[in-house]
């Protein structure tokens, strides 16, 4: 057996490492005090919307903070599509779906699902069933199945919540944040070329009522004056901006091939590849993430720009030097031994989408849930 495919198998032994870690110091391509606008998130649950701002701390006005800049989930939606791309597609199967006819037609990869495995999507296809015994496998302690259809489900996570209610955590996970924020404003307005009430398109009154009311449709469709103010105008970190991401050793160990403990190690050196060819990727996590935020490794950072460690349980740190093509080494071999599933390209179902639909509205009926609950308490 090559050294290249055993090299790692100390970390998935039951007394192995917790973790592999990685921590990066990012500035904006500006500068350290270069304007880095966040992500955005709608009200909801007490969050009146816009930057993810913990803080300050200790009710002091200007005290520490911390400002999400690319949430997980954000992170492994950047990194996931990349295994579609020539250097990485031999190491997963390569899933379609196609849907629509003529001009409306659309493919969809399984790895721009937002919800992987148990997208909505993948449930109408003709893939519907096979996926659901996948989840059904994976409750039942077997991965093996799952791994052979959609694989960056065990490295990203993934939820059927839907149906089987099958969990498996995420092994690699990504975040960007910025500490010590000062949030800025700006403000705009937009003058329209010509003056149209002059013109008579509609009347000087009209325009009147119009500009400065953004529910206008006069403002909305650009003919008046339309000014904003205080809007989102990004941050200045003062406090740097950190990528931390994390390899969860402990949570892979978890993967099994059900009781078969020789079909259990090459299932593991599989998603340990694919996790260690995304945790290195170059350009995936960071760079451009939107506009107004691109990040770059801060070369003055100290101790060290980046630094990459083994955890053990003990907390004893080992620094670790993966270089990317070491890992794809590793990948190509583990996915050789254990298998990649078949690639192939599926039909959406539109009527298996609307059936879908109409059993989550029966579902929804009142009364049904004390109906079940009833019948769980009874086989309790």
């Amino acid at each position: 057996m090559s050294e290249s495919l055993t090299k790692y198998d100390a970390w998935l032994e039951d007394d192995g490492p917790a973790a592999l870690v990685i921590r990066e110091h990012l500035m904006p391509v500006e500068g350290r005090d270069g304007v880095i606008f966040p992500a955005t998130y709608a009200a909801g649950d007490g969050f009146p919307g816009g930057y993810n701002i913990d803080g300050p701390f200790n009710g002091q006005p200007d005290g520490e903070n911390v400002c999400l800049i690319d949430s997980v989930g954000s992170q492994a939606n950047r990194v996931e599509p990349e295994f579609a791309k020539a250097k990485y597609c031999a190491l997963v199967p390569q899933i379609t779906i196609k849907a629509g006819e003529g001009e409306n037609a659309k493919q969809v990869s399984i790895l721009e699902a937002g919800h992987r495995a148990a997208d909505a999507l993948l449930r109408c296809t003709g893939l519907a069933t096979e996926i659901k015994e996948a989840f059904k496998r994976v409750g039942k302690g077997d991965a093996q199945a799952l791994a052979r259809i959609a694989p960056t489900s065990l490295v990203f996570g993934v939820w059927d919540s839907r149906d089987t209610q099958a969990k498996l955590p995420r092994i690699l996970g990504s975040t960007i944040r910025a500490l010590n924020v000062r949030k800025l404003t700006r403000g705009a307005v937009y003058i329209p070329p010509l003056d149209y009430s002059a013109l008579e398109v509609f009347s000087e009154e009209d325009k009147t009522k119009a500009e400065g009311n953004k529910k206008s449709p006069l403002a909305q469709r650009g003919f008046v004056h339309n000014p904003a103010s205080g809007s989102h105008g990004g941050v200045i970190a003062t406090g740097g901006i950190r990528r931390e991401a994390t390899l969860n050793l402990a949570a892979l160990r978890l993967l099994k091939a059900g009781s078969d403990e020789a079909r259990t190690l090459p299932l593991r050196r599989y998603i340990l590849g694919l996790s260690l060819v995304a945790f290195t990727h170059p350009s995936a996590f960071v760079g451009y993430l939107r506009q107004g935020c691109t990040l770059v490794l801060d070369p003055d950072a100290k101790p060290a720009p980046r630094g990459c460690s083994l955890v053990h349980p003990d907390g004893r740190r080992e620094p670790q030097t993966i270089t990317h093509e070491d890992a794809l080494d590793y990948a190509n071999a583990a996915a050789q031994k254990f298998g990649v599933g078949e690639s192939k390209s599926v039909k959406f179902d539109k009527n298996r989408a609307q059936d879908d639909v109409t059993e989550a509205k029966r579902d929804k009926k009142p009364g049904k849930g004390k109906k079940e609950k009833a019948a769980s308490e009874a086989k309790e």
